[in-house]
């Protein structure tokens, strides 16, 4: 083998590798702002929008109200990848997270997923910028009901609802996004459950645009949406031509393996919807009221350019997982 070749196989394996890990020694590329306003909160990275979360209640003429989820979000070419108010399903919001199935008692109170009779009332927000390079949101939300009220005729809690999302700097054309999710009932016998069908979807969702030529790759490889649920995996990976130039680009969703239900099983859709991570399905689960042990979701959004390897994404997924 030639002095030359030798070079080259090195430089390609260099790349490779630092193309596998967040944990890297490289130094971030990032300078954090955030811009508050009575709506929400907007992340800046070096002049670059990177995502907004909606504080403030938001309708459609006075329809679909909701609040506390994540839209719009910018790729790393300063495209909108995510959708609010879509003319097919005006209720999906961006990165979100909701169920059909809300009970307390026994008793339906509205339908978070159609925000239908609920609102995640977002009671505090805070921002952080943090010496490790990294910006944080810590979010506190109640979940209420018209259809729940004390003996004045006010809202009641529900349930509290504790978020935290976490953006990484940019490594190797790539961007980390980390969602954590947890619920702690404040009524007794809170339950929460997905669509009632075969389909059972509810929990974490995205609602992407979606372009032409978009691909599915779970752990297992390649795989195309079907009406109902697709395999378990503990990540997903969506890549398309989203912005003008059609250049390739992508966005992975890991999950972390302390995730109520872990591995979970997929909904996917090539047109006019959202991609979820399904759970619990179409039964319904109780939300506990034990502070020390609350339902806890957690997962990891890796925005990239180009189309990567599936030893790539596993490669994410490992490092995600050895998040304490």
């Amino acid at each position: 083998m030639s002095f030359a070749v030798r070079v080259s196989l090195l430089l390609i394996l260099c790349l490779v590798r630092g193309g596998l890990s967040f944990a890297q020694e490289e130094k971030p590329r990032a300078s954090f702002s955030v811009v508050t306003s009575e709506e929400g909160v907007l992340v800046v990275d070096s002049g670059k929008k990177v995502l907004f979360f909606q504080q403030k209640p938001k309708s459609l003429k006075g329809e679909y109200e909701r609040a506390g989820y994540v839209h719009p979000m910018w790729d790393l070419d300063g495209n909108v990848l995510t959708e609010d108010f879509p003319a097919d399903h005006k209720h999906h919001r961006g990165i979100f997270w909701a169920w059909h199935q809300l009970s307390v008692g026994g008793k339906p109170i509205g339908d978070p997923w159609l925000c239908k009779d609920f609102l995640s009332d977002v009671r505090e927000i805070e921002p952080a910028l943090q010496d490790d390079g990294l910006a944080r949101l810590r979010v506190l939300s109640h979940w209420k009901s018209p259809l729940w009220k004390d003996e004045n005729g006010l809202r009641k809690t529900i349930a509290e609802e504790k978020t935290q999302i976490v953006v990484h700097p940019i490594r190797d054309n790539t961007r980390a996004i980390d969602f954590e999710v947890s619920l702690l009932a404040v009524e007794k016998d809170v339950r929460i459950g997905g669509s009632k069908n075969v389909k059972g979807y509810g929990g974490f969702c995205t609602r992407l645009r979606l372009p032409d030529g978009l691909t599915f790759r779970l752990k297992s490889g390649f795989v195309e949406p079907i009406r109902t649920s697709v395999d378990e995996s503990p990540w997903l990976d969506m890549t398309a031509a989203w912005g003008e130039d059609k250049q390739l680009s992508g966005v992975s969703v890991l999950t972390h393996p302390t995730t109520v239900g872990f591995p979970q099983r997929w909904i996917l859709r090539q047109k006019s919807s959202m991609q979820n991570p399904v759970f619990p399905g179409r039964e319904t689960v109780s939300v506990p009221n034990d502070p020390e042990n609350p339902l806890v979701f957690r997962y990891r959004l890796v925005l990239h350019n180009g189309e990567v390897h599936s030893k790539v994404v596993n490669a994410w997924q490992s490092d995600f997982e050895k998040q304490p």
